[in-house]
Formats: C-alpha cells, structure tokens, sequence
C-alpha cells in the first residue's frame, strides 16, 4: 500500500480573531498606522478657536525671486540710458553756463531811485512814462516803448489822455499797459478836482484851470463840461455835457439850466477844449455863451465864465471882456 499524501488543513470558517493575514499590497502597515492615528486623536485635547480676524490683513509678503535677488546681490551703479561708444572717453557732466545779463540790468532799480529822491523833475517826460510801464510789463526793456508812445503823441499828457482804442493800435501796448496808463490819468483827474474843491472857485482860480486843463486840455474830441456851485462858490459836480467833433459840439441852453435846478446849483462856469492847440473863441462860441447866461438869469443862476483849454494854454470870457 502506498503512502497517502498529507492533507491539507481545512480553513474555518469562523474567524475567532487570533488570526492575522499578511496582505502583499501592505494591508497589514496600513491597519498599523490607523491604528496609531486612531489612539493619537483619542488622546489629543481638541485645538483652541482661531483668533477673529483683523478688519483688514495685511498681504503677505511676495516671495524673492532669481530676478530680485539678483538685483538686490548686484552693485549700486548708474547705467546710462545709451551705452558710450567703444573707445570713447567719457567725461563728467558740466552746468550750463549763466546767460549774460541783459544791458537793461539794474536800470528800473536806479529810475526807482531817482524818482524817489528827486521826484518828477528829476526824470525825463520819457523815463516817467518808462517807469509807468514797468508796473505793467514785468520784464524787458520799455524804454523804446516809452519813446515810441511820446513821440507818437506828443508828450506824456497826450499819451496819457490818449483813447483806449489808440492807445491799442501801438505796438508793444497790451491791455496791463493801457490800463496802467489810464488809471494815472485817472489819478491826476482825481486830484486836480480835490484841489479845486478845497476852496471857492473863485479864490482857487489857478487850481481850477490846472484842473481844466488837465481834464479837457489833451482830448482829440471837442466836449462842453458844466462846472456846478453852490452857493458858497465850491464845485458841486463836474459833468460832461455834450460831446462832438473835432470843432464843433452841440448845446442847448434849455438841457443846461434844467440839470442846474436839479442839483439846485446857484452858479455854473462852462468849460470846453479846443483840440486843434488854438483856446481863442470862435464866433460860435460867443453866440452860444450869450443864449446861456440869458437863460440863467432868468432863473437866477450866476454864469461865472466860459473857459476855453487847449494843449498850449487857455482863455477865459471874462479876461477877454466878452461876458
């Protein structure tokens, strides 16, 4: 009889627990490691809350990259914007030389000071008016300008008596300067007046023919003013009346009795101009100056005189015997 092979054992089929299988694929380091996982959570105290968060968190820094390293890791040095020729020497960089001073330099300073020391008369007609444009034009040379405006109209009266209007035709004049120039014309107006006013017109003569003259003696148009006084003689108002031509101006000696009842005026001196330089009376004027003070003695208005001005001087009715 022959051997009998040994039979293998049967498997149960009840799994009592002391069995452990090897898995090939690492089951059995698997179940292992969960394990110690499982008992480590078991006994680890559960972590705190997170703090709340700020309003607002600050961007967390950008990590250095191989292009900012390098450069951080590089020298400080300037890198000129075109690189230098090959060979060529390179030199440092130089200011800019100081433009020369103009000629002019300095010569509004010393006008200024001498006006200041040694007042009108120690200028020119010409370096006055130059002085006057230098408030209005900054910079630059105005003495041409200044000898441009005077002999164009004469003298520094007739530049600043001059129209707007002609004024602007000249070259190198702007709206600064013409302004400039009428607010000294103004400003004498303003202060021959003052001074006319400051006694009766009768003991102030000269004072209001200075005022006159300056008002009326350098227009290019022929204009009737009426000067009115009150009972004490003193200048009420100066009003420009009518405005005409080169030589002739309107009036109407009924409109010039009707303003004196309005500004309840005692007494009226006529003045008008002459542009063409000639204060004699025409026989217009004469005529026209009767039919007046007819009129305003019928009202009882006292007409003082009639006073012609002229660039070169002026003439008085009543000097000349003719009221």
């Amino acid at each position: 009889m022959s051997a009998e092979k040994p039979r293998k054992p049967a498997h149960a089929t009840i799994d009592d627990g002391s069995r452990i299988y090897f898995d090939p694929a690492g089951e059995m380091a698997d179940n292992a490691t969960h394990g110690v996982a499982h008992s480590a959570r078991s006994t680890q105290t559960p972590p705190a809350a997170p703090p709340p968060l700020a309003a607002t968190t600050a961007t967390p820094p950008t990590p250095p990259t191989d292009e900012t390293v390098s450069n951080t890791n590089a020298p400080a040095t300037d890198i000129p914007d075109t690189p230098a020729a090959p060979g060529a020497e390179t030199t440092p960089s130089r200011p800019a030389a100081k433009a020369p001073k103009p000629h002019y330099f300095g010569h509004r300073q010393r006008l200024r000071e001498r006006f200041l020391k040694g007042g009108s008369t120690a200028l020119a007609e010409y370096e006055l008016l130059e002085l006057l444009l230098c408030m209005a034009i900054p910079r630059g040379d105005v003495k041409p300008l200044a000898k441009s405006l005077i002999d164009r109209f004469g003298h520094l009266a007739g530049v600043l008596a001059a129209s707007q209007a002609d004024l602007a035709s000249c070259k190198g004049i702007g709206e600064a300067a013409i302004a400039a120039i009428k607010i000294a014309e103004a400003s004498a107006q303003v202060l021959s007046r003052e001074r006319a006013m400051e006694l009766p017109v009768i003991a102030s003569w000269e004072q209001l023919i200075d005022y006159c003259r300056v008002r009326l003696g350098h227009r290019n148009t022929e204009e009737l003013h009426l000067l009115f006084l009150d009972r004490k003689n003193r200048l009420i108002a100066d009003e420009c009346h009518q405005t005409g031509t080169v030589d002739h101006t309107p009036v109407y000696p009924r409109e010039v009795i009707k303003r004196a009842l309005e500004l309840h005026a005692s007494a009226l001196i006529l003045v008008h101009n002459h542009p063409s330089g000639d204060a004699t009376p025409s026989r217009g004027d004469i005529d026209m100056t009767r039919k007046i003070v007819d009129a305003a003695k019928a009202m009882e208005i006292n007409v003082h005189d009639h006073i012609i001005v002229s660039r070169a001087g002026y003439n008085s009715f009543k000097s000349l015997g003719l009221m």
